[in-house]
């Protein structure tokens, strides 16, 4: 899951909001170290963390989890693989077992109640990412009920679901607002709301679907934000639905290095050469898993293809295949039943498979930042990884602004036998000082 132990050091920033208003920062490695025994959860979430292996918070959930206990909004900003679901799902957790313990909230047998908390993810995959993380850490509360309301699969047994009494309910914006309009869901009682990966759903158009959802919750709700970053229409958004007393925890950057994550660059001299360059990178000994990334659904299907014609075990993964058969796809990685996974942008964010030990970009993504997204599918749990990115003289440009984005130049290799005919251009500069400095 994305809550795994980081083991690596870190050098992000925490920050938060003083009584004044002026923003605290302080450097994590001052911190003390935090197990989950000391966040003051309750003894049957702890347990499940535990059960699931884990015993040290990440720097995300060691300042998440106690502020989001107090109630407080939140904006958390925070990358993929840092361990945010957890941040949030244990908080959100604690919310359904107070309410129980609540005599003023108690619910009649019989009636439909709506959920206590509202996950909403930007697509299919993290959705069900999150319903697992959940029943996972909420395994030992009796009675727990989680339903998923996600587009692509059939509304009957969604239906069902927000006809029970819910505890969590997370769902994607665009199936939600389908059931709110029909008058299916109820979210008058929605003691907390989460927006996890904000950014994401505002690229993809999500912004009145929230705002629509937002207008239909109680005012009252605790609303926690989580986003890659609150600049711009994200920074607009949480000005709207937030708290003007929300907190700010800010945790690893898309300038981090990656440390546990070998990036590579290799120039192709054109789409034979870079084919060539994929089938030599694929049989290397030490490939356990690999996703690789290509620019449309055309390509993940046609690139898919021909790697099984020439016996490899893979399959493709993309927004245009039916939803049960995006699952099935996703099972058999988990499983270990597929090698290769070829996939669009749709599967940078909600794939946590900790046995990929390869990200391939075969094609690169439209937007620099998906970059981080993408190798970020790599190198998790603690384990180290590789992430590869095949270029051509066209992506010079792209290259230039992944680079420029994470402040950090991607080392350039070559494969012995499959060299570029041209030199590699020129790629890096080295980006101003954040003190003013030359």
């Amino acid at each position: 899951m994305d809550d795994a132990v980081r083991r690596t050091p870190s050098r992000c920033v925490v920050s938060g909001t003083a009584p004044s208003g002026a923003r605290v920062e302080m450097p994590s490695a001052l911190r003390l170290p935090m197990t989950f025994d000391t966040l003051g959860l309750n003894e049957a979430i702890l347990k499940s963390v535990l059960d699931a292996g884990y015993e040290t918070p990440t720097d995300v959930q060691a300042q998440t989890i106690p502020a989001a206990m107090t109630g407080t909004d939140l904006r958390v900003c925070s990358n993929t693989g840092s361990g945010k679901t957890a941040a949030f799902v244990l908080p959100a957790l604690e919310r359904v077992l107070a309410a129980r313990q609540d005599p003023t909230k108690r619910r009649a047998k019989g009636q439909v109640h709506g959920p206590r908390v509202l996950i909403l993810a930007p697509t299919r995959e993290l959705a069900l990412q999150v319903s697992k993380a959940a029943m996972t850490y909420g395994r030992h509360i009796a009675g727990l009920r989680v339903a998923t309301v996600v587009g692509g699969v059939p509304y009957g047994a969604q239906l069902a679901a927000l006809r029970g009494q819910l505890d969590l309910l997370i769902a994607t914006p665009g199936r939600l607002i389908d059931h709110l309009e029909s008058g299916k869901a109820i979210l008058s009682q929605v003691e907390l709301l989460v927006l996890d990966e904000a950014d994401r759903m505002l690229d993809m158009g999500f912004i009145e679907d929230i705002e629509r959802i937002a207008e239909a919750l109680p005012v009252s709700r605790q609303t926690i934000m989580v986003s890659a970053t609150f600049a711009g229409q994200v920074g607009r958004l949480a000005d709207q639905i937030l708290k003007d007393d929300a907190q700010r925890i800010e945790v690893a950057n898309h300038t981090d290095s990656h440390e546990n994550i070998e990036q590579q660059l290799l120039w192709a001299d054109d789409l034979d050469h870079k084919a060539a360059l994929l089938e030599n990178l694929l049989t290397s000994t030490d490939l356990q898993q690999a996703v690789i990334f290509t620019s449309t659904q055309r390509d993940a299907d046609e690139l898919a293809a021909h790697l099984y014609d020439i016996g490899h075990s893979v399959a493709p993964l993309h927004g245009g295949m039916p939803q049960g058969r995006r699952n099935r796809t996703l099972m058999a990685l988990r499983r270990g039943e597929l090698r290769i996974l070829v996939a669009t942008d749709v599967a940078a964010r909600g794939i946590d498979v900790p046995t990929i030990s390869h990200v391939i970009n075969f094609g690169l993504p439209m937007k620099a930042e998906d970059y981080v997204h993408r190798i970020g599918r790599t190198g998790r749990a603690g384990r180290s990884g590789r992430a590869i990115t095949l270029a051509e003289r066209r992506d010079v440009s792209m290259i230039r602004r992944i680079q420029q984005f994470t402040t950090q130049p991607i080392p350039v290799g070559t494969v012995a036998g499959l060299e570029p005919t041209r030199p590699a251009p020129e790629l890096f500069t080295r980006p101003p000082r954040r003190d003013g400095g030359p």
